[in-house]
């Protein structure tokens, strides 16, 4: 698709574009994608409304779990960080 609007072959290799190929790349992804900065605030943005609106969703980024409904008995290790270790209960005879 971007290959196509600079009017590039798709199958030339990157080591064999020149500067002015990879300035017409570069103003076209600029122009139509957002990236870098500009997406990383829209993410941060997003998942802030989320824990204003006190939604589950919301809730999940808050307490740092897993938001997409996985399991988190045995795994999320990830998402919950290294294992906090609880005090060892005596089992009731």
């Amino acid at each position: 698709m971007i290959c196509k609007q600079v009017g590039i072959p798709s199958e030339l290799r990157t080591e064999g574009l020149t500067d002015e190929h990879i300035a017409k790349i570069r103003s076209i992804v600029e122009a139509n994608f957002k990236v870098e900065g500009d997406l990383r605030r829209e993410i941060g943005q997003s998942i802030k409304r989320l824990m204003d609106l006190n939604c589950f969703r919301g809730i999940r980024h808050r307490k740092g779990l897993p938001v997409r409904g996985q399991n988190t008995r045995s795994n999320a290790r990830t998402r919950k960080g290294p294992k906090k270790t609880v005090a060892n209960k005596k089992k009731a005879v």
